[in-house]
């Protein structure tokens, strides 16, 4: 059990930083080249994302930590299982929901850089917060195996 709790902290913790990193530097850096250029940029990383590493955190966080709630005695196991549901909520509902049709219409060119940057920036920092949140849930559940 505490190898998962491990992993599951570990994968939540890459997802954090992915999200982080795009709104922090990935997005202002392309905020500061030509749109055009951005749009290449992103429609490259956009398709570049899309590997077997990225599906490994991003499914791998919630399900591992539900997976450690149902393995888990109480009090731990409650918090595994917010820990996956704020990750659930506010990482992959959002992306499915929002951000990668944002993707899709930017690659389709019926968004301009300028209207996709910022909302897009604004809905990635969200699952930020989100991601952070889940992994200091997972945390404490750790802290309380």
């Amino acid at each position: 059990m505490l190898i998962l709790a491990l992993v599951t902290l570990a994968l939540h913790g890459v997802l954090s930083g992915l999200f982080y990193t795009f709104s922090m530097s990935v997005m202002p850096g392309l905020n500061a080249i030509g749109p055009e250029q951005a749009e290449a940029a992103m429609r490259s990383v956009n398709r570049k994302i899309l590997n077997p590493w990225l599906y490994l955190v991003f499914l791998g966080a919630p399900i591992a930590a539900l997976v450690a709630g149902f393995l888990a005695d109480a009090p731990a196991a409650l918090w595994f299982f917010a820990g996956a549901a704020v990750n659930f909520a506010g990482s992959f509902l959002v992306t499915v929901a929002i951000n990668v049709p944002m993707n899709n219409a930017l690659d389709a060119g019926k968004m301009s850089w300028q209207e996709y940057s910022p909302k897009w920036t604004g809905w990635n920092t969200l699952r930020a917060v989100a991601s952070v949140a889940g992994l200091v849930l997972v945390g404490i559940g750790l802290v309380n195996l």
